[in-house]
């Protein structure tokens, strides 16, 4: 966007002139799943307004997204906004800023979207306190590839950040990572909407169109700089970590090629998803997904169903294990089903993936949040006062404990007031069994999951007492098994649908009768051997609500 601003550097009030400023402004998401598209939009700027409410003060998004611009080397603008609110209490956000970021509270903005009031400080705010770009437009032009998506009119548009140099319209570029040129057909900035410009200069944000054919080609993090010029490539991002996998299959088998040609095009413009092909003997064919966090699988599949009209069954969500065989090899493992069973591979050492989680809550629901933590298999790491109202936790936890349902446990206990945050941390070891699912003595493959041992038998007898709901009772009998090994640990039979036999006697011998029912039992049997149990949809749904 365009802003006029008066500058007066000699301090002389006649002097005062207006200049117009350029200024490209990103909104990040404020959840944890896409904290990987934050680290991205923060490489292309030179500042931040960190905006704070006013009433619910310091959240741990907060806390993650200060420490992500000040790792970035940003100047930091502090805005606490929602003013207007009765319970606000800006001295007492001023004081958690100073506490926890060491931020000086007269630099704080303080301002309510809702009114108007203070809005207008925090433009100038940006131009005077925020350092212009430092590239060189005398240098050999170097881009920084921020994002891309697909267009089906014009090919895969580029939003790049010009470091060095400038760019112009007709020239030749080329990809630092894959050595591939294109002719740049069309570049602008966004104002917010496309619009051309033919150039860009240093220190400019905005997109080009180079006639790629798909954004595989556009890798996000890339450095694209004219041809047969010689530069040095700038550090880029890292690869995007996928903290969950899904299986994702089709609802009907027959719409395997309607499902593919959705998700290739849904990934053009989300290219974080991974996408691996895979079968299963339960569901047929499918794709085995990775995505950043449950949110973000959330977002995709609702998508694929609201743009697509694709009807989906979704296994349930797993995080990636690490396993070590008894002859020294190890594995990792992303989909449960993958994990050998068999009797002479013994599983010597099992590891998982843990995450460093803050929670900040008000201090009266400190009791409840940690046992909810130490049932999720939580590791206390801090503990500490915010100010007299709200704590501070950390704690390490398995992924596989969170990725679920915890933060709606933990929103429930603390009537809606804490804030959960967390990130990455290393593998530990961990006593881990496969749970297999069993039907008339047949594994499902979709429904295996990967468990602590200690919680196998009770998430083995919630998972069978679903199932046994959802299930349709057929013309045999069906036994729903849950299985660590050969070791059946849950079971539920679900009786057969039965034809009353004896209705036309209505006397005679007792054999007779003897006769028909043991008629009807043989037949019973044989259609066990041969029928085969339908898994309605519902079922893998109820599979994600157990813990």
């Amino acid at each position: 966007m365009f802003f006029n601003h008066s500058t007066n550097a000699s301090g002389n009030i006649m002097e005062a002139c207006s200049q117009k400023f350029l200024l490209n402004l990103i909104d990040t998401p404020g959840h944890v799943d896409f904290n990987y598209e934050v680290s991205r939009s923060l490489a292309a700027c030179q500042g931040v307004l960190l905006v704070v409410d006013a009433a619910q003060g310091v959240q741990a998004q907060t806390v993650a997204n200060f420490y992500l611009a000040f790792e970035a080397n940003l100047a930091i603008i502090p805005v606490i906004n929602k003013i207007d609110q009765p319970t606000a209490d800006p001295d007492r956000v001023k004081a958690q800023l100073k506490s926890l970021f060491d931020l000086d509270p007269q630099d704080a903005i303080l301002t309510s979207a809702k009114t108007g009031q203070g809005l207008e400080h925090v433009l100038p705010a940006v131009i005077e306190r925020i350092p212009p770009p430092k590239g060189l437009i005398s240098s050999p032009l170097r881009m920084l590839l921020l994002d891309s998506y697909y267009d089906e009119y014009r090919g895969v548009i580029c939003h790049v950040a010009v470091i060095d140099g400038a760019l112009r319209k007709g020239e030749k570029i080329a990809s630092a990572a894959t050595g591939q040129s294109y002719e740049i057909m069309d570049a602008g900035i966004l104002h917010p909407e496309l619009t051309p410009t033919g150039m860009l200069l240093t220190g400019q944000v905005g997109y080009v169109v180079s006639g790629m054919r798909s954004t595989k080609e556009a890798r996000v993090g890339d450095t694209l700089h004219h041809v047969r010029s010689v530069i040095q490539p700038l550090p880029g991002f890292k690869a995007a970590k996928h903290m969950v996998f899904a299986g994702v299959y089709p609802a009907d088998g027959s719409d395997f090629d309607d499902l593919n040609n959705a998700i290739e095009k849904l990934t053009c413009n989300d290219a974080s998803v991974l996408v691996a092909r895979e079968s299963s003997g339960a569901l047929g064919l499918g794709f085995r997904c990775g995505f950043l966090g449950l949110l973000h699988m959330d977002v995709f599949l609702q998508r694929l169903e609201q743009e697509y009209g694709a009807q989906v069954i979704t296994t349930t969500p797993t995080v990636p294990y690490i396993f070590e065989y008894s002859d020294g090899s190890k594995v990792t493992v992303q989909n449960p089903a993958a994990l050998s069973s068999n009797p002479g591979q013994r599983v010597t050492a099992c590891w998982e993936p843990t995450v460093i989680a803050t929670i900040i809550l008000p201090s009266e629901y400190v009791g409840s949040v940690i046992t909810l933590c130490s049932e999720r298999r939580g590791e206390q790491l801090e503990y500490s006062f915010i100010d007299s109202q709200r704590a501070l936790l950390k704690y390490r936890m398995p992924l596989r404990e969170i990725v679920v349902d915890f933060y709606n446990e933990l929103k429930s206990l603390t009537s809606g007031y804490a804030s959960f945050d967390y990130e990455d941390s290393e593998y530990q070891i961990s006593d881990l069994v496969k749970l297999d699912i069993l039907l008339n003595g047949q594994q499902v493959d979709a429904m295996a999951t990967i468990v602590h041992n200690l919680k196998a038998q009770r998430i083995g007898r919630e998972l069978v007492d679903k199932l046994k709901k959802f299930i349709d009772r057929q013309m045999f009998e069906i036994s729903i098994q849950a299985a660590i090994g050969s070791k059946i640990v849950a079971r539920e039979t679900l009786s057969a649908l039965r034809k009353n036999v004896l209705a036309k006697c209505y006397g005679g011998d007792v054999s007779r009768k003897r006769k028909l029912l043991e008629k009807q039992k043989e037949g019973k049997k044989r259609m066990k051997r041969v029928g085969s149990v339908d898994i309605p949809q519902e079922a893998f749904h109820q599979l994600l609500k157990v813990s």
